[in-house]
């Protein structure tokens, strides 16, 4: 019986070693890929770490372009308005110009048809008024001697009557 025994016992160390040996060879395995995932978690941290710090930086570049996109848009709006201004001003001055042109066209056409006797006077009153007017003295007016150039009679009722609707205008601002 003490034979059985230790013969029993001989088999149950034997078992025991053989399966002390895969346990071995496991935590071996274990161990080596213990190192590894160690590796890939200090990877994986300071992968982490860079996409933290690149989100921070996209978010300040976003804030700053956010920022001057907002003065891009205030000084747009500001332009807008004084654009907007200014086309009021140009169309009111361009009405007043109209008004102008037609009324002097009127009055071009008026003492152009009056009768040759020109029993109103009205002939008398036009001469008058572009006569009131003084001519240029441009540079383009004196030739080469500084005497004054010749001009036609179409280039001077053209002047005078520039001067003319300029007079008209300036006291269409004035009222």
């Amino acid at each position: 019986m003490q034979i059985g025994l230790d013969l029993t016992l001989i088999i149950l160390l034997i078992a025991t070693l053989f399966h002390a040996m895969r346990l071995e060879r496991a935590l071996g395995v274990l161990k080596r890929d213990r190192v590894e995932l160690d590796g890939l978690i200090t990877s994986f941290d300071s992968a982490t770490q860079q996409a933290e710090q690149g989100v921070e930086r996209l978010r300040s570049g976003a804030e700053g372009a956010g920022q001057a996109l907002a003065r891009q848009t205030e000084r747009a709006g500001e332009l807008r308005d004084d654009l907007a201004f200014l086309a009021q001003r140009a169309e009111r001055v361009a009405d007043r110009l109209e008004v102008g042109l037609k009324a002097a066209r009127a009055d071009a056409l008026r003492m152009d048809a009056t009768p040759p006797a020109d029993t109103f006077g009205l002939r008398a009153r036009r001469d008058e008024s572009f006569a009131a007017l003084p001519e240029p003295a441009s540079a383009s007016a004196l030739d080469e001697g500084g005497g004054v150039k010749l001009r036609s009679q179409a280039e001077r009722d053209l002047l005078r009557a520039l001067k003319l609707g300029r007079a008209i205008s300036d006291v269409e601002e004035g009222a």
